[in-house]
């Protein structure tokens, strides 16, 4: 067993140097976790033997040694961090499906690519994003029983209004933000501009899916009358919070140091040392995104700043906004083809049980950018 052990080890430590000398890693720590996504298991534990430790496991040799030992002491929560991480990145790719920067991935440890090394408008949607869908997974997961060290939010208890009473099983947002911020912001060192800004856009996140919690309620009485109701706090669905921190992209500030005299923050993490780089704009909330830095030109591949460029995406040539041919297409033009699609139509239910379909052929017009 021990020899196993070692032998478990020894890999972990060699995928552990491999990846740090790949990707971004050897640039920037910074979202390195994001990786786990592609190799992370359902399960907190080793499948040949639960006395194996769990940092021999290889898919969390891209995490911290904090954050092993964040997941170790919360059984069940990798699963969530994982969910939280594939919603993100779903909700991030629909958000910019129709822009020059489409929120492209990758299945290597470095998943949202180089964007990462910059401190662009876009470097800052990913890390709020992200961080967003940490909170809004485990939260979720605590209120459904899937982790061990959480339950459902009974905080809130007794009459809340005149006909209307706290009760059931809200889900437990406070406990997510938390974990999160453990989780999420441990990846970050120093205390540059790059680690503010970042620190800053994680808690934009988790404060953004905190926020917009709603209250849902079910009644009760006599005959389906709602005479009395009993009321919890209930998770935004994530197409919310992806609208809100959209809207946040496009009014995001691009900031500086407070004290433009030091090249040094305090030794304390707080956003407080950022201000905005146009002394005319207002200081940024604890929920706008920040930036430092100009985004790179999307339009064309460059292998240095990792942009694929738009050669060969889908445009709407009737439309004058970004996901129009002449601004998706950077002014280069575009070609034209058809193509025949065939889909299930006119269906009809027979009783009992049985659905019949035709099959329709459509010819559908496509623009791509050159």
């Amino acid at each position: 067993m021990r020899s196993l052990a070692l032998l478990l080890g020894v890999k972990a430590a060699c995928i552990l140097l491999v990846s740090s000398l790949s990707g971004t890693g050897a640039v920037n720590n910074s979202g390195r976790w994001w990786g786990i996504v592609n190799v992370a298991s359902s399960s907190n534990l080793l499948t040949n033997s639960k006395n194996v430790q769990l940092v021999l496991d290889p898919s969390l040799a891209l995490l911290s040694r904090r954050q092993r030992r964040l997941i170790r002491q919360n059984p069940g929560i990798l699963h969530a961090i994982a969910a939280g991480l594939h919603t993100a990145i779903k909700e991030c790719k629909w958000q910019f499906r129709n822009r020059r920067w489409n929120c492209p991935t990758t299945h290597s440890p470095a998943v949202f690519g180089k964007i990462v090394n910059r401190g662009c408008r876009e470097t800052a949607f990913v890390f709020a994003i992200t961080s967003a869908g940490v909170t809004h997974a485990v939260a979720r997961s605590c209120s459904e029983g899937a982790i061990e060290s959480c339950t459902c939010d009974y905080r809130r208890r007794g009459p809340g209004g005149p006909d209307w009473h706290w009760g059931g099983c809200s889900d437990n947002v406070d406990f997510g933000r938390m974990f999160s911020r453990e989780f999420v912001d441990s990846s970050e060192r120093g205390r540059d501009l790059r680690y503010l800004t970042n620190i800053h856009n994680n808690e934009a996140g988790r404060m953004t899916v905190s926020s917009e919690m709603r209250q849902e309620c079910k009644c009760h009485g006599m005959s389906g009358s709602c005479t009395v109701r009993t009321c919890w706090m209930r998770l935004p669905s994530f197409r919310t919070v992806g609208d809100f921190l959209k809207d946040r992209f496009d009014g995001a500030s691009r900031v500086v140091y407070a004290n433009k005299g030091s090249n040094r923050a305090s030794h304390r993490a707080d956003p407080r040392h950022l201000e905005p780089e146009n002394p005319a704009h207002k200081p940024p909330s604890a929920m706008d995104l920040v930036y430092f830095e100009k985004s790179p030109n999307f339009c064309s591949y460059n292998g240095k700043t990792g942009t694929l460029g738009t050669s060969g995406r889908t445009c709407n040539s009737s439309s004058p906004g970004l996901d129009g041919c002449e601004l998706l297409c950077c002014g280069r033009g575009f070609k034209t083809r058809t193509e025949s699609v065939t889909e299930r139509c006119n269906c009809t239910f027979h009783w009992c049980c049985h659905v019949s379909c035709l099959n329709c052929t459509s010819t559908r017009t496509l623009h791509q950018c050159l």
